[in-house]
């Protein structure tokens, strides 16, 4: 991995902020874009001891952040915690939807009904909520930006992550629905697809793809790498500085474009081999 660099400085002074999945990974850096560049940044997560020690951390460094719990299935606590945000602060400028699950590499044929649906719940379907509640708020405003967060993957399918393909693919038009309807209000949409970056999630599918294909995790991890233009696995800051950009003024005149952020790699295609199937039916 290589060392953080120079953020690209964008002003987002006095502009409030909300990031789900923000206690670690992606969202952690994203939430830390949006601080530095001035923003009042809230971190969303399920996982509320985590955000709360995330903004923390933010508050410490002499940034302006807090935690709220939030799960985005529950579109009512959704709903509840944007509303919050405007109470509190006057206003709703940025959302960044970032919140989703990965999903255990399975053959479509074999994909059981429980994952498909808590992958499309957490990572479609949250980010439809969150983003219904977002406009809702920012129409009124006449002003504001969300960023949806969907993968290279949502571009170009990789095998054995259907769920996962299908749920980032439909971020996608969502995203440019959501920037067609918003338009007139003055609301910006736009979509980030990252590549890979080697965070906890990611970590996680290498250990998969490493066991599918019966060689080293650390083997896999270089295959990746090896496949990039531009010779590394991403950082999160590579990420979140497209993020911040997008939500900043400084991208003002874009709205329903796709961003691919991944060091040229536009995605991962190749199919499994051929397996030996039992007569029993799965």
């Amino acid at each position: 991995m290589t060392p953080r660099q120079t953020p690209t400085p964008v002003d987002l002074s006095g502009q409030v902020a909300v990031v789900t999945g923000a206690a670690q990974g992606l969202g952690l850096a994203m939430a830390t874009e949006l601080a530095t560049g001035g923003g009042r940044v809230v971190l969303a997560d399920v996982q509320l001891a985590k955000a709360e020690a995330a903004a923390a951390d933010l508050v410490a460094q002499g940034l302006e952040a807090r935690s709220v719990e939030l799960d985005v299935t529950d579109s009512k606590a959704v709903e509840r915690v944007f509303s919050a945000v405007v109470e509190q602060e006057g206003r709703f400028d940025i959302l960044v939807n970032n919140a989703g699950v990965g999903q255990r590499l399975d053959r479509i044929s074999d994909l059981p009904d429980a994952e498909w649906d808590r992958v499309l719940a957490a990572t479609l379907t949250g980010s439809f909520y969150c983003g219904r509640a977002a406009a809702a708020i920012m129409e009124q405003q006449e002003s504001g930006a969300i960023v949806n967060i969907s993968s290279i993957n949502g571009q170009n399918p990789a095998a054995l992550a259907g769920a996962y393909n299908v749920a980032k693919a439909g971020v996608i038009t969502l995203t440019r629905t959501m920037a067609l309807e918003l338009a007139a209000y003055g609301v910006r949409v736009n979509a980030v697809c990252p590549g890979p970056v080697y965070t906890e999630f990611n970590r996680s599918v290498m250990r998969q793809r490493s066991e599918s294909l019966g060689i080293s995790e650390e083997e896999m991890v270089e295959r990746v790498r090896g496949a990039v233009p531009l010779g590394r696995w991403g950082e999160p800051e590579d990420i979140a500085r497209m993020v911040a950009w997008l939500a900043s003024p400084a991208a003002g005149w874009m709205t329903g474009e796709v961003v691919r952020v991944s060091g040229g790699l536009e995605g991962v295609s190749a199919a499994p081999p051929k397996r030996t199937r039992t007569s029993e039916a799965t």
